[in-house]
Formats: C-alpha cells, structure tokens, sequence
C-alpha cells in the first residue's frame, strides 16, 4: 500500500474529477484546431520520409585509361592493342563498358542544305575520307531528308503549316545516330563538305565550277541554319534540363554562312535512387557555351573550320554524387511523436497565457 501511494504521486497525467473542468466553445475550437493543426504535421512528417531527400556531395572523378583511334580502329593504351575481350564485338554494351565508353547520341535538322552537302566526324575521323566508318561502324550516324514535322521544328513553323508547294524537305538533311566514345575530351562536327564548300566559294569568287551547292546552275552559299533535336552523353541526368535538346539555332546574316561553335563541360554524376526506384545511375550532367563564328572570321584566320556545327567536349576532374536517402524509422517516429506532443503542449500554454491574461484584466476592471 505504501509503494501505491509512492507510486501515485509520480503520475504527471492526472485527471481532474468530472464536472470540475468547465467545457467551453472556444476550448472545443482550439481543440478542433490542435487536432487540424497536428493531422496536417502528421501527414507531412509521413510524406516527406517516404519521399527522402536529395543529398549531394562533390568528389574527385574517376580516372580511367583510354584508346586512340589508329589505322585499325580503336586500339586501347591498356596494353590490350585493340583486341577485344574473348566472346565480345565492339558492339557489345558490357565491352564498352570494360572500355570505359559511353554512348554519344546526336540528332540534328539541317532544313536547307543536302545529304549528299553535308559532312560529319568526330575527333578528327570524317565520313568523307572513311575513318569516321572504320572508327565506328557503316550505320553509326545516318542521314536522311528530314521528315515534315522535323522540318518544321527546325524553321520554327506551327505544326501542320508544312507546304509542298513551298517547301522540299528534300533539300534538308536529317543526321541521327548513336556512337561510342572514350570518357575523355573530344569534338564532334556537322558541318557543309569540303567538295561541296569549295564549288560553292569558287563559283561566287572566281565565276567559275558546276555551280551551287549541288552542282546545279544556281550558285550560293549554304544556309546553315539547323536544329538540334538532341545531343546527349550517357544516360539523361532526371534532375537537370540538358541545354543541348531542343535547340534552335537560325543564321541571321546575308550569308547564311555561320559555324554554330559549342563547348560543352561534362560533370560525372552518380545518382543513387530511393529505395522505391532503386538502383544506381551514372550520368553526366553539362554545361554549355556557344558563340556563333561570322564567315568574315572564318576567312580572315584562314581557317580549316567548316561551316555548320562543332561541338568540343570535355570531362570535369569532379564528380557530383546525387543520394535519395531517408531518415531511420527510430528517427521518424520520434519526430511524430514531438510533433504531435509539440503541438498539444503549445497550445495548451498559449491558452493558459491567454486565459490567465484575461483574468488578470478582468480583476483589474472589476
């Protein structure tokens, strides 16, 4: 009986005999209010450990040997000159993933210049002179007559405005297509051909050539207006908008001549998902810089760069780490707990202060 006793006084949640405590409306609304106030707190609380959060952190990339493209191929500097592993092509993904490539995938609209005007390469290695096939395969990047929505898109029409009477889509060219290439820097170019460049510029300089771009009797310069579909390396980072999809680009001059010159920085980026997507992803996030090279510059530096579009691209020696990660259960539910607890607590001293300050003026009144 005396433990009972003992024990009684430590009980901190008495409650008062019935017909003591007065029942009021405004105690009914503020109660009504608590319970609003802690259902809300409460389903926030859940969504947000359900959701996670995104935690970044930046570290060094990795490094990784690479190859370099010979008179065969592409022959790694690993020692393994350019054998491929047993069992495996070069079109194998797990073998482009031993070789430490990634896919590089392009899509570009060029509405005013031809297939048969029209170049492109990538390090260096050109279709027109062949190294560009033997480097990545006869069907890597295929070009073909835009179809009418792409040609479209590319001059900024609304959809469905396409006239034949007005508009040839076969005097554009789409160029699509996918490669593999090393984890390092590199450049990749559409660009007008050298043949077709140079009948052109002779025609206009000296009068003389089979005429315009493709060898017709009407001579001019090539309207390098083009729009890029897509360019994209390695899989698409969900979290950022890639700046080199969906990307128009028109030639204002008199010309039309103009080299579209971009430069993109790539950053590695992990991203580990939640625990309801699952899995990890390794994507490059990239940040671009673009300037427009005007054809008088291009004469006046004498320079080997064609008109069109160049892209130089390069990897950052950092690496960005994107975690969805989520606080332990023990953790959310004591913050249920404080959360629902906080807010009786609250405002049941708000009340008292409010309930004892009206007391206090009501006795000074009377």
């Amino acid at each position: 009986a005396m433990s009972s006793r003992h024990l009684r006084a430590f009980d901190a949640f008495a409650k008062p005999v019935e017909g003591t405590r007065t029942r009021t409306v405004a105690g009914g609304a503020i109660t009504a209010l608590s319970y609003a106030a802690a259902g809300v707190l409460f389903l926030c609380q859940v969504y947000l450990y359900v959701v996670g959060e995104t935690r970044h952190s930046l570290t060094l990339a990795e490094s990784v040997s690479t190859e370099y493209l010979g008179a065969a191929g592409w022959v790694p500097l690993d020692g393994g000159r350019g054998k491929y592993a047993a069992g495996r092509t070069a079109n194998d993904e797990a073998e482009h993933r031993r070789l430490k490539r990634i896919p590089l995938e392009l899509h570009v609209t060029f509405p005013h210049i031809k297939c048969a005007d029209l170049d492109f390469g990538h390090d260096g290695a050109l279709k027109s002179d062949a190294m560009f096939i033997k480097a990545h395969g006869l069907n890597a990047f295929r070009t073909t007559p835009p179809t009418r929505r792409e040609f479209e898109t590319a001059l900024g029409m609304e959809p469905g405005t396409f006239d034949p009477r007005r508009h040839k889509t076969s005097d554009g060219c789409t160029v699509k297509g996918k490669i593999q290439v090393p984890r390092v820097g590199g450049s990749l170019s559409v660009t007008v051909s050298r043949k077709a460049w140079q009948r052109a510029t002779a025609f206009l300089t000296f009068g003389m050539g089979p005429g315009g771009m493709d060898g017709g009797n009407s001579p001019h310069l090539p309207n390098c207006t083009h729009y890029i579909h897509s360019i994209s390396f390695g899989k698409p980072f969900p979290l950022s908008h890639n700046p080199l999809v969906d990307s128009s680009h028109i030639i204002t001059n008199e010309s039309g001549v103009a080299l579209n010159n971009i430069v993109a920085k790539l950053v590695p980026t992990e991203y580990v998902r939640s625990f309801l997507m699952g899995g990890t992803m390794q994507t490059y996030q990239a940040s671009v810089t673009q300037h427009i090279v005007q054809p008088q510059t291009l004469a006046a530096q004498r320079s080997g760069m064609l008109p069109g579009l160049a892209v130089a691209y390069d990897f950052s020696p950092l690496a960005v780490k994107h975690v969805e990660a989520r606080d332990g259960f023990l953790v959310f539910l004591g913050s249920l707990v404080s959360i629902v607890g906080g807010v009786f607590v609250t405002v049941g001293l708000v009340t008292g202060c409010l309930v004892d300050s009206a007391k206090a003026v009501a006795k000074k009144v009377d």
